[in-house]
């Protein structure tokens, strides 16, 4: 298994799918809602202890949310939000 990579961005748009606050979703990892909000402040990939990595990602995995890595593709069934390879992102 690779490295656990997990931006802010990722987090803030599977909690949107999901229709949960920070609170929330401090809740259903384990976590404190002050490590949330500081993973969500990151820029770029969120860096952290890979146990509190892996409650959060275990955590939306549980709730429904596939995070996909970027080149990756997806088999999961639903609908999904994901830039286009050539699609310009805002900085």
């Amino acid at each position: 298994m690779g490295p656990l990579l997990i931006t802010a961005a990722q987090m803030r748009a599977a909690r949107a799918l999901l229709g949960i606050d920070q609170r929330q979703l401090a809740e259903l990892s384990g976590m404190s809602l002050p490590t949330i909000q500081r993973m969500e402040a990151s820029e770029g990939n969120v860096r952290g202890v890979v146990e509190t990595l892996t409650k959060v990602i275990e955590a939306f995995n549980r709730a429904g949310v596939e995070l996909i890595a970027e080149d990756a593709a997806s088999y999961g069934g639903g609908r999904g939000v994901r830039f286009k390879e050539s699609a310009p992102r805002p900085d």
